[in-house]
């Protein structure tokens, strides 16, 4: 029975030719659990090795090979269940379910099919500033991947590498509660940001470690609303699955074409097949690649080889009692602690690198200035060059000398980002180069007096008119930061003027 105090979000709409449809969208998402080795075997699951270098006997399907739990693995998923609030099955069991192909030696793959390692759970998800939109999780069950098959090294056969074989994955399944592209990709740049957050995926989805399969239908419009109350799938449509997308812009378009193509074939009088398909990204498409399977046709049963897993509440909570502060809750903390905007909070908690980066540049110091310089100074210049924060050539510890000369009144804003440059190209200590270079600024008020009435004097026809037009007093103030150097204190500079001009 679905939760009917659910209240589904606006749906995307989409004009056909002869009517209005909405889109239906559930998510598949694989990702590969961040372990040193692989779910039943202990053999290595490092990326980039050479071939059919990181396989076991197990992995092989050699004769007389039994697979082991590795415990790592299943512990991982419990993190990542507690973590979108999931029910953790103490129960748990191992299914094979079969199929054959080059790639899965054994003719087989363990999965989870009728007792998932981890029940129901939610995702929130962003959508804006203020608005977010709750995604229910249906399962999570681990399985074992398949190989890879490579056409394209030569014209006449086909190549296999075990390498991934056997690797750990979680299938986080979402119910059809996601109602446009923009929410499916939103869907999954904050799961990615939750595991990441945990250290359970690694979140690549160039190297396919965190993959998605998306379930896309339309419906005419109220027709959702029927299924939320009835729980009657028919409401939906004929749903079909693009498989294997790895590219948040991919999915997006994907799901646009695959909505106008059903919509399309119903208006014209026909009916959608339920199958798997593939994107192009080259032609921007989706193409058929084999009839949708339902569970009957992998003829699932309990793997014999595999003891169901039977879990101690205890352990449960011990893993719950470690997890980490998630993005959720941290970007809540910094808006109350460092008054900063959700907006903020938001880029600043995207990754955990940078938040933790933010939090060591604001601790003692004001926190909206912090972000206003991490966000702005150091997040464009890294994004311009192409790098993250751990290759920052700017520290926590320099960036919070920056604003500590600020705080002191040793340095201006203006000079604050010279010396930032510095920082950026050549390293070193902030203090030790504003003394060495002289950037300290001048807050003599008697040395700025005598540059604002030098300016004054040579300029006696602005002065009138400054006189005449408050606003123009600005014009002063300039010259005499220009004159200084940039070093005078500006808020000095501005009083001094002000009382000058009489304004």
């Amino acid at each position: 029975m679905l939760d009917l105090a659910y209240k589904a979000p606006e749906p995307k709409v989409i004009a056909g030719a002869k009517d209005d449809w909405e889109l239906v969208i559930g998510m598949e998402v694989h990702a590969q659990v961040a372990s040193n080795a692989k779910l039943f075997s202990g053999a290595s699951t490092t990326f980039g090795a050479e071939p059919n270098s990181n396989v076991s006997f197990v992995d092989a399907a050699m004769p007389g090979m039994l697979p082991v739990i590795n415990d790592f693995c299943v512990a991982q998923a419990v993190r990542t269940g507690l973590a979108l609030k999931a029910k953790i099955n103490l129960f748990s069991a191992f299914d094979r379910k079969n199929y054959f192909y080059p790639d899965l030696p054994q003719g087989y793959q363990i999965s989870q099919l009728y007792h998932p390692i981890v029940g129901e759970g939610e995702i929130l998800v962003d959508m804006a500033p203020g608005i977010a939109r709750r995604v229910r999780i249906e399962r999570i069950h681990l399985e074992q991947d398949a190989g890879k098959s490579i056409h394209d090294m030569d014209p006449n056969m086909s190549f296999v590498d075990l390498n991934r074989t056997g690797v750990a994955l979680m299938e986080i399944v979402s119910r059809p509660d996601i109602r446009g592209p923009e929410e499916a990709a939103a869907y999954v740049v904050k799961l990615r940001q939750i595991l990441r957050y945990l250290g359970t995926c690694d979140g690549n989805m160039q190297n396919g470690n965190l993959r998605a399969d998306v379930n896309v239908s339309v419906c005419r419009r109220g027709a959702y609303e029927k299924f939320i109350e009835t729980g009657d799938f028919g409401y939906l449509g004929t749903r079909c699955e693009i498989k294997n997308m790895n590219s948040m812009r991919f999915i997006q378009a994907a799901i646009e074409y695959e909505a106008r193509r059903q919509i399309a074939i119903l208006e014209d009088g026909g009916t959608v097949v339920q199958e798997t398909r593939l994107y192009d990204p080259d032609k921007g498409e989706t193409r058929s690649m084999r009839s949708k399977e339902e569970a009957h046709d992998y003829r699932y049963f309990p793997d014999p080889d595999l003891l169901p897993l039977e879990l101690e509440q205890a352990w449960v909570d011990d893993i719950a009692a470690s997890l980490p502060e998630l993005p959720d809750e941290k970007k809540a903390r910094f808006v109350l602690n460092y008054g900063m905007t959700e907006y903020d909070a938001g880029v600043l908690t995207a990754e955990a690198e940078n938040a933790a980066f933010f939090e060591e540049v604001a601790t003692g110091r004001d926190g909206k200035q912090a972000a206003n310089w991490v966000i702005n100074e150091l997040f464009g210049r890294l994004n311009k060059q192409g790098l993250t924060v751990a290759e920052s050539p700017v520290s926590a510890a320099q960036l919070g000398g920056v604003l500590d000369l600020m705080a002191k009144g040793d340095i201006s804003g203006k000079i604050a980002k010279d010396l930032f440059e510095i920082l950026w190209s050549e390293g070193g200590d902030p203090a030790e180069i504003v003394e060495s270079r002289g950037m300290k600024q001048v807050t003599d008020t008697g040395a700025i007096e005598a540059a604002v009435d030098e300016i004054i004097a040579a300029n006696p026809a602005q002065v009138e008119k400054a006189k005449a037009n408050p606003k123009l007093a600005g014009w002063f103030v300039g010259q005499v930061l220009k004159a200084t150097g940039g070093k005078a204190n500006p808020a000095l500079v501005n009083d001094l003027v002000a009382r000058k001009l009489g304004n």
